[in-house]
């Protein structure tokens, strides 16, 4: 079929942002019939959703309809990886347990959820965990790992090659005026318009982000060089901090308990956010973080200490073969700043805008988009 009889027979769509929402809108669009062009201010996807771990992460996801959204977009990263033929790794996750506080939790959360399992310290086989005052883990065998960079480009080019998506890098919109956008002096018009524009909201649509309770989040990672000898890292691991940074945790009991030790204990990880997970991608390099520092004027720069925080943390629970770091990075995300997760406007007629997904862009997206354009 020639471009000029698929614009005469198909509905167009537009998306703005060729991050992971913007991807699981145009593949959706896509599968609804709609001839979709994205377009992107970069060459390639380079923000948020390559800055990450790589993991499907359904076990941070209170249980109900966003446990529900989570395993619903697990399939359909599946079935898209299946498609692209992308490496991943169902690794699975363990979240371990060094303190009482952080076990009561882990037994509580199993309780509630018996889908998981608590595993006694003699179960734990990851050669990767501290054996040393080990209580207990809990794991989950849900969780799927993809190497980010690659991940994205991927999709980019089966949506292209499979799905009919045209894609248009380095092309910035300057303004969107439906059925139209802008892009330097050219105009192109849809049917339907989404914007999808992560944490660059400040350009489209400014005066309705200014009236929405969302900010902006800074996370700092790192990467751990290629593990020697083919070493495997195993399942995901997370440490006690986790247990206090996912909502999935705090319908236990003892969550309270638990973040009154840490404020009590190390009060200066909850100031800077740290959640310490670690995670092993297609060449065994380990990626590691994060902390979270929230606001509109955060520094463009990484600030070793907290970086040394996350190492220190880090290696309580975990060692490895190799600690040499090869890479140091951080990205940015637009987060709700009242307990929503996402974003969904209707600024005009025909255009909506999604964003505010946090840091489950990559675990919440699929799902999502699938449920609006169902």
């Amino acid at each position: 079929m020639t471009a000029g009889i698929r614009n005469m027979t198909k509905k167009k769509a537009i998306v703005i942002g060729a991050g992971i929402v913007g991807l699981a809108t145009a593949r959706k669009l896509a599968l609804k019939g709609y001839q979709v062009d994205v377009f992107d201010r970069n060459a390639k996807a380079k923000e948020a959703s390559v800055r990450n771990f790589g993991m499907i992460w359904p076990i941070g996801q209170p249980a109900g309809k966003m446990y529900e959204r989570a395993m619903r977009s697990k399939s359909i990263w599946l079935e898209v990886i299946k498609q692209a033929n992308l490496w991943h790794d169902p690794a699975g996750s363990l979240h371990l347990a060094h303190q009482p506080e952080e076990l009561a939790v882990i037994e509580e959360f199993v309780d509630l959820n018996p889908q998981y399992q608590v595993l006694k310290p003699g179960q734990v086989k990851s050669e990767a965990v501290v054996k040393e005052g080990l209580r207990g883990a809990l794991y989950s065998d849900e969780e799927l790992i993809i190497d980010p960079v690659r991940a994205l480009s991927t999709i980019a080019n089966l949506l292209q090659e499979q799905y009919g998506v045209t894609f248009h890098w380095r092309h910035a919109v300057s303004e969107v005026d439906y059925p139209a956008i802008k892009v330097g002096t050219q105009t192109f018009q849809a049917d339907l318009i989404y914007v999808c524009s992560g944490a660059d909201f400040e350009h489209l649509y400014p005066e309705h982000f200014a009236q929405a309770e969302i900010t902006k989040c800074k996370l700092q990672m790192m990467r751990l060089a290629s593990q020697p000898d083919c070493w495997q890292l195993g399942p995901a691991l997370c440490g006690g901090l986790t247990l206090v940074h996912y909502e999935s945790f705090k319908s236990t009991p003892s969550y309270a308990a638990l973040k009154e030790y840490y404020q009590g204990m190390h009060s200066d990880y909850l100031d800077y956010g740290l959640n310490v997970m670690v995670s092993q991608n297609s060449v065994g390099e380990l990626t590691v973080g994060d902390s979270h520092e929230y606001g509109f004027n955060l520094s463009p720069f990484n600030e070793m200490e907290i970086n040394q925080m996350i190492l220190e943390y880090l290696y309580s629970f975990a060692h490895f073969k190799s600690h040499i770091i090869s890479e140091y990075w951080n990205g940015t995300y637009a987060k709700m700043t009242n307990g929503a997760t996402e974003l969904v406007l209707t600024p005009q007629q025909g255009v909506t805008i999604v964003n505010g997904l946090g840091g489950a862009g990559m675990t919440l997206s699929f799902g999502l988009m699938d449920e609006l354009l169902d």
